[in-house]
């Protein structure tokens, strides 16, 4: 899917090349020889992308599922993230060698051929097995909606956060009253809180750990901030960019300010967790660094991005379910696949605890989920999600962000102004909006990509 020079026909060909090659095996097909020894009445063939921690929690509740169902045998492959899953995936399913059921990003589904590699699913059957639209955050749910037929069932949001240490903002009297960071509602109160927190900071260590060279994180940062501001990308017809470059420059100047007045230094490195677990203030990072913080017994908090421009808004991307094309699909195995996408979304209590937030908004009023820390503090990110456009060409580490991230970073380290970055980053949205999607041959506005 990252190539943009890939077209349908080459897809084809490939998929066909690596159904002589075997390149998947059998291991990633589900047809290897414990799957084909079991006993189960059922076979579902699962393709994910979760390594680490949350590879971890996955197969914790992948066993449940399998105790839960005897009867389902469940023949999980873990492939790996990003673009290589993503062409896997697409030529498992133009090729009729597709799993059961998959994992994608939410963004990504728009641009994945949806009706031609994917499959919708059967609202209906999965009412049956307790999730409904109902229990789901609207915007959400609609993300997964193309042309009216549901296609990704989300499982999770995953945001970009604002991590604090407890023990050195106390030092710098930036604790509120309830233990947890000041309100911050500007930039002035942004920048204010920082320079307070400098004066806490050990020596030789940033004032906040940021990402300040990496494309897919500076693009994170300005999604979020961009639409704080209300700024659009799009007309709804897909074929008019509305792009503000006034708003854009606006959080390029923002983003810029971190390095030009010492608080961030690519010199001294960009790893965010490095430096917080060494001691800086603060850190921009995804919400799956909270493993890694609680791993380190650090005391610490976490809240959504600051709403600096007023209105709140966080960086948001979602693993949802889908179901690859699959000629003939029904039966008992896509029973099967949404028995398991079902269960899992609705006993998603074990994902949380690697700090995603569930999409299955009645395990957030649970006892135990709000006994999370820090899931607790940030958990309101489900209400004000900054989500890129809803096009083919978005979703994580899409090309999108491959061509406009970039650009962001040419701006926050000083190599270009962000006026003039703004407007370049204009004219790739309007080059972008041009080009037609390699898996179908269909420019955005063609796509239909229906809300």
């Amino acid at each position: 899917m990252g190539r943009p020079d890939l077209n349908r026909r080459q897809l084809l060909a490939a998929a066909g090349g690596l159904a002589v090659a075997g390149s998947f095996g059998f291991a990633a097909l589900g047809t290897g020889a414990d799957a084909l020894a079991s006993s189960a009445d059922t076979r579902v063939r699962y393709w994910n992308l979760f390594s680490g921690g949350d590879g971890s929690n996955m197969i914790a509740m992948l066993d449940a599922f399998r105790a839960a169902n005897p009867g389902i045998d469940v023949k999980d492959s873990t492939l790996q993230w990003g673009n290589p899953f993503y062409t896997k995936l697409a030529m498992a399913a133009a090729g009729s060698r597709a799993p059961d059921l998959g994992v994608m990003h939410l963004g990504r589904v728009t641009g994945f051929s949806p009706g031609r590699l994917l499959d919708p699913w059967d609202v209906g059957l999965l009412a049956e097995y307790g999730v409904r639209e109902a229990d789901f955050n609207p915007a959400l749910w609609q993300r997964g909606v193309i042309d009216g037929r549901l296609y990704a069932l989300p499982l999770d949001i995953h945001v970009q956060l604002c991590f604090y240490r407890k023990d050195v903002l106390k030092k710098a009297g930036l604790l509120g009253a309830d233990g947890r960071l000041v309100p911050i509602t500007s930039a002035d109160d942004w920048f204010g809180v920082l320079k307070e927190a400098r004066k806490a900071t050990k020596q030789g260590l940033q004032t906040i750990g940021l990402w300040v060279n990496d494309q897919n994180f500076q693009w994170w940062f300005f999604v979020a901030f961009y639409t704080q501001l209300g700024g659009t990308w799009f007309d709804e017809d897909n074929t008019e960019v509305t792009f503000d470059t006034d708003k854009a420059t606006q959080v390029l100047q923002f983003l810029r300010r971190h390095i030009a007045d010492g608080y961030a230094n690519p010199g001294m490195g960009t790893v965010g967790a490095e430096q917080f677990i060494n001691g800086a203030p603060f850190a921009w990072e995804g919400n799956w660094s909270v493993p890694v913080y609680s791993g380190a017994k650090l005391d610490y908090g976490a809240v959504p991005l600051p709403p600096v421009f007023g209105e709140q808004a966080t960086h948001a991307e979602s693993h949802a379910f889908v179901l690859p094309h699959r000629s003939g699909r029904g039966g008992a195995a896509n029973d099967g696949a949404h028995r398991l996408a079902a269960h899992i979304v609705t006993h998603a209590q074990q994902w949380a605890a690697g700090g995603h937030i569930p999409a299955y908004t009645p395990t957030l009023s649970t006892a135990s989920y709000r006994e999370l820390e820090p899931q607790n503090e940030y958990a309101s990110a489900m209400d004000h999600q900054a989500t890129e456009p809803k096009v083919w060409f978005a979703g994580s580490t899409g090309i999108l962000a491959q061509r406009v991230g970039p650009i962001v970073v040419s701006a926050t380290m000083g190599s270009a102004k962000p006026d003039a970055v703004a407007r370049r980053m204009k004219s790739e949205l309007a080059a972008l909006l041009a080009m037609k999607n390699p898996m179908d041959g269909r420019t955005a506005a063609q796509g239909g990509a229906a809300v």
